[in-house]
């Protein structure tokens, strides 16, 4: 299905697809279908399909507030990346020229020197008339997207850029676990993380039910699964946790109300309100994560869903920082390995978007 353009003002957006999740793709006649990404090509280390990996020449363009390009985020963190290839996040609102860069001075990403997204995007293949999405990789020489294949970039991150990890980075796509984790962030990626989408932007009820279940289902048996094993596979993080992650995080804060996904709230179900802890005071995971974004891009943008465009001033979100006791289940968080170092100062998230501040009643 061809996507149309993302941040039409017209209706809501999903922020990977970017497709206007209004009309003729989700949220009007037809159900919520997630559009494959255009450009899949692969930055590898022979370079086989024209973009070698190579230390400073890639930009990664992310959105807080997407949990298809935090997946990104967070992998580049835990593997050291930082030095290897920049980040450039936009602002969680979007227009219909598509993601911006208000954030930075003058309106223009200071590697890149573009407004939007789109240039990018343009600069590769002209008058593209498909959604902008994150996240996406930008080849800085030429200005061109090179891909925004959302599910093929953290596995690259994880196995192709190898030589540029940082000492002590972990194996987040072990060979042996491959088959395991593969079916598990199958059905991760079928009921969670794209399920609560399929719920949000339903336009009947029988297709609303039917997301709601198989959300649900699948959540259920995570819960259990995690019952007994502090990680989803073997006893390391894995790309099977980031992925369960960047939805777990957003679960109470806009989909339990924003997409209707009330069963109950993730902090309800105590085993997976411990994982999802466990994993937010990890470091490389939390502190990424900017609730300010989160919040002010899902209700905000989605003007069909939320037409007023009133961000709601809960939950709390403190209980991010208590205790979680996961550790007593054993696990080695990052294997033969090491943590992260300490957040760079210009990729720090602000006060606004973090649990400490947004409890004491920050917007």
């Amino acid at each position: 299905m061809p996507q149309p353009d993302a941040g039409n003002n017209g209706g809501p957006t999903d922020g990977a697809s970017g497709a206007t999740t209004e009309g003729n793709v989700a949220y009007g006649r037809k159900p919520f279908k997630r559009s494959k990404s255009h450009f899949a090509d692969r930055i590898t280390a022979d370079g086989r399909d024209g973009w070698p990996v190579e230390a400073g020449r890639y930009r990664l363009v992310a959105s807080r507030a997407c949990p298809w390009a935090s997946r990104a985020v967070i992998s580049r963190r835990l593997l050291g990346l930082e030095d290897a290839i920049s980040l450039a996040i936009t602002d969680p609102l979007q227009d219909d020229r598509s993601w911006r860069f208000t954030l930075d001075p003058g309106g223009r990403d200071p590697v890149l020197g573009i407004r939007f997204l789109r240039e990018a995007y343009d600069a590769r293949e002209t008058d593209y008339p498909g959604g902008v999405s994150v996240p996406a990789i930008v080849d800085v020489p030429s200005g061109q997207l090179v891909t925004n294949d959302f599910q093929q970039i953290t596995l690259d991150f994880a196995t192709e850029w190898t030589a540029l990890h940082r000492p002590g980075a972990p194996d987040l796509y072990p060979e042996p676990l491959r088959e395991e984790i593969d079916i598990v962030m199958a059905g991760v990626y079928r009921d969670v993380n794209n399920g609560v989408y399929r719920a949000g932007f339903a336009t009947g009820q029988s297709e609303y039910d039917a997301a709601f279940r198989d959300l649900f289902r699948r959540l259920d048996l995570l819960s259990e699964r995690l019952l007994d094993r502090r990680y989803l596979v073997g006893d390391t993080l894995t790309e099977a946790d980031i992925r369960l992650f960047t939805t777990l995080v957003r679960f109470d804060a806009v989909y339990h109300g924003h997409f209707k996904c009330n069963r109950f709230k993730l902090a309800e179900d105590p085993v997976l309100w411990a994982y999802a802890k466990d994993l937010f005071q990890t470091p490389g995971f939390g502190d990424t994560v900017d609730f300010h974004h989160i919040k002010h891009h899902y209700y905000r943008v989605h003007t069909g869903i939320n037409p007023t465009g009133v961000v709601p001033a809960g939950p709390d979100l403190s209980s991010w920082l208590t205790p979680h006791h996961r550790e007593e289940l054993g696990g080695r968080p990052f294997g033969d390995g090491t943590p992260p170092g300490p957040v760079p100062p210009a990729e720090e998230v602000p006060p606004s978007g973090r649990p400490e501040h947004l409890l004491t009643g920050g917007s």
